[in-house]
């Protein structure tokens, strides 16, 4: 869920969790569907400046970089689809949240917003 500072407004995702080297490396890559309202987070130990890429990502993202206390502290919009370019952090972060392309500003996503996530136990 994302809280959005200064207003009274969340916006809930489904989010899947890449938390393992593996699934951290492979991420999003090769999947051609993503819903409106799925999103995939990347945990890491510790902060640091982070950079992604989207070779073999077919799908045009949004990427959100939060810090350790989850608050995004850069949003980079509209990643292209299998660029190897590298997409930067700009700043320390701990963790990543990618969702389709536009989402961030049809739901007025903005630096400073907090997001709160729960993780699920598998049955």
């Amino acid at each position: 869920m994302i809280s959005q500072s200064g207003k009274e407004k969340t916006t809930s995702f489904d989010i899947e969790i890449a938390d393992n080297p593996y699934e951290r490396q492979t991420g999003l890559m090769y999947r051609n569907t993503l819903e409106v309202n799925q999103g995939m987070l990347f945990a890491f130990e510790q902060e640091a400046v982070l950079n992604f890429y989207m070779k073999n990502t077919p799908l045009a993202l949004d990427l959100i970089f939060l810090n350790k206390e989850l608050e995004i502290v850069h949003i980079h919009k509209n990643a292209i689809p299998k660029d190897p370019t590298g997409i930067s952090s700009v700043k320390p972060a701990q963790y990543v949240f990618e969702i389709q392309a536009g989402l961030s500003d049809q739901y007025e996503i903005q630096e400073g917003d907090q997001i709160t996530y729960q993780k699920l136990e598998s049955k």
